[in-house]
């Protein structure tokens, strides 16, 4: 399978499988996840894996999710690229899209592609 361009997905309708519910723990890192984060099945990301996704707007732990890319987190020291996926019509400012990502993307320096 070949690397995907994340920024293919803006505004795009995907389905994202959640690996770290909002409320759990990193399993090495030991910080809390601030929401529900998964990734998107049958990609490959920069980093070899699948396609890593937030899930923002929605407030308790679920398993799967389905909305809309409203962002990517685009790491300028990494090579991972982060989904951000909404509700469908719910939208954020980077602003928040940074204050709510950044128990994670603290370590990290990125920029919102829209």
């Amino acid at each position: 399978m070949k690397k995907i361009n994340s920024k293919n997905y803006l505004g795009k309708s995907v389905n994202v499988k959640i690996d770290r519910t909002l409320g759990s723990l990193h399993p090495k890192h030991g910080f809390m996840y601030m929401l529900n984060y998964g990734f998107i099945p049958n990609t490959i990301s920069g980093d070899g894996e699948e396609l890593d996704a937030y899930v923002v707007g929605v407030f308790e732990p679920i398993a799967e999710f389905s909305g809309e890319v409203i962002a990517v987190i685009h790491r300028l020291n990494d090579d991972d690229d982060k989904l951000v996926v909404a509700p469908r019509n719910v939208k954020y400012s980077d602003d928040a899209i940074r204050a709510l990502t950044e128990f994670q993307e603290k370590y990290f320096q990125s920029i919102i592609l829209r």
